[in-house]
């Protein structure tokens, strides 16, 4: 049974451009959300850890990112009272319901890499 956008009242179709999904899939898609939502999987995370956890993401990126999976639901964020403030981060439901598809693209990307590599290798020589 497909699933009806409360909003429109129109099915969900991550195809049609002014359907929501696809605002959804551009935001999960991103290889910072990825990384971000895989690192909380092991559990509630100050901003540092995650900063340091992911190499070569910027401090700006990694505020937008977290902001925009905190405003998907994906991501609570938590401000303790000290000085300075420590802020936490932590998967939602929701976002634990994400992080499972999203270790199973990781895991298949790791097992899979040398054959990538392989055909990228094989690709660039026939073009090089």
């Amino acid at each position: 049974m497909k699933t009806t956008v409360e909003s429109s009242g129109l099915p969900a179709d991550v195809y049609s451009a002014k359907c929501p999904t696809r605002q959804v899939i551009d935001h999960i898609s991103g290889k910072w959300t990825i990384l971000v939502v895989d690192a909380l999987t092991e559990g509630t995370q100050r901003y540092t850890d995650l900063y340091r956890r992911i190499e070569g993401v910027s401090q700006k990126m990694l505020t937008q990112t977290l902001r925009g999976l905190e405003a998907d639901g994906f991501v609570s964020r938590r401000v303790h009272p000290t000085v300075p403030p420590r802020v936490d981060y932590d998967l939602t439901e929701l976002g634990r319901s994400l992080a499972e598809p999203i270790a199973a693209l990781r895991r298949w990307t790791e097992t899979h890499i040398n054959e990538i590599e392989r055909a990228r290798a094989r690709v660039a020589g026939e073009t090089g």
